[in-house]
C-alpha cells in the first residue's frame, strides 16, 4: 500500500518510451527470440582497448571480444609476446598488437595517443594489465609499493583521462562506451597472500571505479570492475601444476575449482554489450564464491 512519502505511478496505463516497449516484446518467438538474443550480446562494429591482453585473463578478455564482433587492440610489455598474441586471436576478428609498459603515466598517455592512432574511435576499455608483488611483512620493500599502486590504480586512471575524448564521442544513452576496470578478490577480502601493496592497490581501483561511473554517466560511459578469483594464469602456477591443483586452494573456493576463460570473457561480452548497458558502478565478482559466500 502507498505510505507517505512515495511516489506510485501506474505503468499499466502510461506510454511506454519506444526502447523500453521494444524490450517488453523481445522475448516473443514471433519476433526470434534467437536472433534477438545474438543481437542483445553481439559487439559487432565495436572496437576495443584490452590493456594486458596478450596473456592470462587478459588474452581470455580479448578473445571474448573478438568472438563476440568487435576489433581489438591488446598490450604486453613484450613486442614479441604481443604480435604473436594478436596474430594468433585473429582467428576470432581483427586484433592489433601495441606493445606498452604501462609502468608509468607517461606510457599510459603514450598508448592512447598510439590506440587511437590505430583505430581512431573506442567504444570499449578493458584496464586489465596489473602488477603483484608478494612477500613477508618485515621484508616488504617500499618499492613493491611505488611499482604495483602505478600500475594497478595511477595508469588505468591516465588511461581514462587521456582516451576519454574518444570514449565521449562514441557513448550514447542508449549505448554508452564502456570501461571495465578488472579488480581481484584480493581488493574485496583477506586473502592471506602477503601480497599487501596488489591487494590494496586493487581495492583502490573497486573505488576509483565507482568514482568515476558517477561522474561519467552523464556523458554516456558504463564503468565497471570485474573481480576475478583464481583462474590457471601466470599469477596462480605456485598453485597447480599440468595434473593438479593446490587441494588446499580448491577447498578454500565454494565452489570447489578455478575459473575458466568463457566465464571471465562472458562477463566481460555482457557489460560492454546491449544487455549491459544500464550497468554501471558495479563490482561483480567472478570468483566461485569467495566474496558472495564469505
Amino acid at each position: 500500500y502507498p505510505q507517505a512519502g512515495c511516489l506510485f505511478v501506474d505503468l499499466g496505463q502510461a506510454a511506454l518510451p519506444t526502447p523500453v516497449a521494444e524490450t517488453r516484446r523481445m522475448p516473443g518467438v514471433r519476433q526470434g527470440a534467437k536472433n534477438a538474443m545474438s543481437s542483445l550480446f553481439s559487439l559487432h562494429g565495436k572496437r576495443a582497448l584490452v590493456t594486458g591482453g596478450a596473456q592470462g585473463l587478459g588474452r581470455m578478455i580479448a578473445q571474448g571480444l573478438l568472438s563476440a564482433g568487435a576489433s581489438a587492440a591488446i598490450t604486453s610489455r613484450k613486442e614479441e609476446v604481443c604480435r604473436q598474441a594478436a596474430a594468433e586471436l585473429a582467428e576470432f576478428g581483427e586484433c592489433r598488437p601495441l606493445a606498452a609498459d604501462l609502468s608509468s603515466p607517461s606510457a599510459a598517455t603514450e598508448l592512447a595517443e598510439r590506440y587511437l592512432e590505430a583505430f581512431e574511435t573506442c567504444d570499449i576499455l578493458v584496464n586489465n594489465a596489473g602488477k603483484t608483488w608478494g612477500g613477508p611483512i618485515h621484508s616488504f620493500p617500499d618499492k613493491a609499493w611505488t611499482d604495483v599502486m602505478t600500475v594497478n590504480v595511477q595508469a588505468p586512471f591516465a588511461l581514462i583521462r587521456d582516451i576519454l575524448p574518444a570514449l565521449v564521442a562514441a557513448g550514447k544513452p542508449l549505448d554508452p562506451a564502456r570501461i571495465i576496470n578488472i579488480g581481484s578478490v584480493a581488493g574485496m577480502k583477506p586473502e592471506g597472500l602477503q601480497a599487501y601493496s596488489y591487494s590494496a592497490s586493487k581495492a583502490a581501483l573497486h573505488m576509483l571505479t565507482r568514482d568515476l561511473a558517477g561522474e561519467l554517466a552523464a556523458q554516456n560511459i558504463t564503468v565497471n570492475a570485474v573481480i576475478p578469483g583464481y583462474f590457471p594464469t601466470k599469477m596462480t602456477a605456485h598453485m597447480r601444476d599440468e595434473d593438479a591443483v593446490d587441494p588446499d586452494l580448491l577447498a578454500h573456493i565454494p565452489l570447489r575449482r578455478l575459473g575458466r576463460a568463457d566465464e571471465i570473457a562472458g562477463v566481460v561480452v555482457y557489460l560492454c554489450s546491449n544487455a549491459g548497458s544500464y550497468v554501471t558502478g558495479a563490482l561483480i565478482p567472478v570468483d566461485g564464491g569467495l566474496v558472495g559466500c564469505s
